[in-house]
């Protein structure tokens, strides 16, 4: 038996902020943001909600979700650049929050790439039988490193929590194959000093060749064709960068996730939020060939493709 996502949960902050209302506060217009990343809104937390608040939240409905108890979680992975702070890290915390008085926990870093780095993690964990269930958090609180006066950076992000618990599934379904990676010559392209700082224009070149890259090397280390895929589920950073991935891969466009317009880049939680919206949405369906790419800083990268179902 292989390993597979059995449950999932999501946590988005309530506070709606449009490109209308960044259109008062710097020098950028709605048009202008819509048709360079295709986002029109995204969440941003409140000053008394942190980055454990909404990891807590989407880690309980995950575990929920899958049909467990907290008791019955043995390590929790938490992907992140933002937590509360240097340490304790995040992952302890919701440890203590929520119960899971049998885990190991520590948070890993590999910003927009840390799903997929914490799912993969937790794959090798399960089949090795070292632990039964995993708890893998995305999660980020970027509101908190984003220069509100910068344009080029501040309309991109938003904050919000994505969870997935990984156990062993029925035979034939699960990670049917992955890919991790990372390029650290161009980690001056993509940073953080007080706030985010970013090279525009060679994070876009680096993203739409690597995610087509490792969606079509996921698919042949599986055994798979393109046209076996039934859904594409990219980082939601940028539609342009999505787009480029979809035609890679030859698939129509209600073949692809789309929430970048709702939520904007959320990082390491982007990737689960869209699949808990697919899911909820009736997009993904059991026995379903999906795949999942992400890029982020670093330069780091990771993609899966995944046989839906228990």
């Amino acid at each position: 038996m292989g390993a597979g996502l059995i449950g999932i949960g999501k946590c988005v902050p309530s506070q709606v902020v449009t490109n209308a209302d960044l259109e008062k506060r710097m020098d950028t217009t709605d048009e202008w943001i819509r048709t360079r990343t295709g986002i029109e809104e995204r969440r941003i937390a409140s000053d008394d909600m942190d980055t454990s608040d909404m990891a807590f939240a989407a880690a309980e409905e995950a575990i929920q979700n899958a049909g467990l108890k907290p008791e019955d979680i043995g390590l929790i992975l938490v992907a992140t650049v933002t937590p509360d702070r240097p340490f304790p890290s995040v992952a302890t915390m919701i440890q203590d929050r929520l119960g899971c008085v049998n885990a190991a926990a520590m948070d890993l870093s590999a910003a927009c790439a840390g799903f997929m780095y914490g799912v993969v993690t937790a794959k090798h964990f399960v089949e090795a039988g070292t632990y039964k269930h995993v708890l893998v958090v995305g999660v980020e609180k970027l509101s908190k490193i984003t220069d509100w006066e910068d344009r080029n950076t501040a309309v991109l992000f938003g904050d919000g929590a994505g969870a997935a618990v990984i156990s062993e599934v029925s035979e034939g379904r699960g990670i049917l194959s992955y890919e991790l990676g990372a390029d650290g010559r161009g980690g001056n392209h993509l940073y953080q000093e007080q706030y985010i700082v970013m090279n525009g224009r060679e994070v876009f070149k680096f993203a739409v060749r690597q995610m087509g890259e490792s969606a079509v090397s996921v698919i042949e280390k599986a055994g798979l064709e393109k046209e076996d895929v039934d859904y594409l589920i990219p980082h939601q950073a940028n539609i342009r960068i999505m787009e480029a991935s979809r035609e890679r891969l030859g698939l129509p466009v209600e073949k692809m996730s789309k929430s970048v317009h709702k939520y904007g880049n959320t990082s390491a939680a982007s990737i689960p939020i869209s699949l808990y919206d697919d899911l909820a949405e009736g997009r993904v369906k059991d026995d379903d060939i999906i795949v999942l790419v992400g890029f982020g800083g670093g330069l780091t990268w990771g993609a899966l493709c995944i046989k839906w179902g228990k």
